[in-house]
């Protein structure tokens, strides 16, 4: 498991926490990064464009001269699309761009990008943001003692933080966000990704794939008991159900059948 080093505001190392593997030591797959950054800004584009067709541009609709006998062109309208400020054909209307992406895509997209930030050196783990106050220049000296080389980063902690939170919005290239609430996008987009000790507990328990061991121990006996089920011969034998009557047809047999009654005599 990788080991990280843990570091105050004050840049000093104060403990090391391990990370899980199958979250920040997994394997990079660059097309889930490109299908998850896509999917993003997709959904950010805002879809307002909108030209006017025939039917919505300015103008009357009065037929302009006879259909024949002028020798020029027939035309029944000054809005038509061959004339000028006329309407457009197929032009871009209003819609979403916004497309549904596999969950399990974002995910391996997600544990992608935080691999590479970990691989890169980019990734640090901070003891806590602690801030006194919500004072702007108090977190800019912090955050030049943890990295001050960093033009934009990205700072993740769980649970709401008032101080934090108004401290660095006033800060160029510097977003807070939650880790419920992390994209792809965000971390490719930041050079730098800061880290409560928290939020890499949440980030390491959620986008594991290893089982718990309470769930395991619950699984195993359930199956047990399915199999005994299946092998286990049931003590008291059902009832056989009583035999159907057979139908009235069934009862006569072929050979039984009626005798031709004799014609009478006539008589004289």
């Amino acid at each position: 498991m990788p080991v990280v080093d843990v570091k105050n505001l004050e840049g000093k190392t104060v403990g090391q926490i391990e990370l899980a593997d199958d979250v920040f030591a997994a394997e990079v797959n660059s097309h889930l990064l490109h299908e998850a950054v896509r999917h993003h800004l997709a959904g950010l584009r805002a879809g307002t464009h909108k030209t006017k067709d025939k039917s919505e541009v300015s103008g009357s609709g009065k037929k302009l001269w006879r259909q024949k006998g002028t020798g020029r062109a027939r035309i029944g309208s000054i809005r038509s699309p061959l004339w000028r400020h006329g309407g457009t054909v197929h032009g871009p209307q209003p819609r979403s761009y916004a497309y549904a992406l596999p969950k399990k895509m974002i995910l391996g997209a997600l544990r992608s990008a935080l691999t590479t930030k970990l691989a890169q050196e980019k990734l640090t783990v901070v003891d806590g943001w602690q801030l006194e106050s919500h004072k702007t220049k108090p977190l800019h000296a912090a955050l030049m003692k943890l990295d001050g080389e960093a033009k934009t980063i990205l700072l993740v902690e769980a649970g709401e933080n008032v101080n934090l939170e108004r401290a660095s919005r006033n800060i160029e290239g510097v977003t807070l966000i939650e880790p419920a609430r992390l994209a792809p996008y965000d971390l490719l987009r930041h050079d730098r990704l800061m880290l409560s000790r928290e939020a890499a507990t949440r980030l390491s328990g959620a986008l594991s794939g290893a089982k718990s061991e309470n769930g395991s121990a619950q699984a195993a006996p359930a199956a047990e008991s399915a199999a005994e089920a299946k092998t286990a011969k049931p003590a008291v034998k059902p009832a056989k159900k009583p035999a159907k009557a057979a139908p009235k047809a069934a009862k006569k047999s072929a050979g039984a059948k009626k005798t031709p009654k004799k014609p009478k005599a006539k008589k004289d």
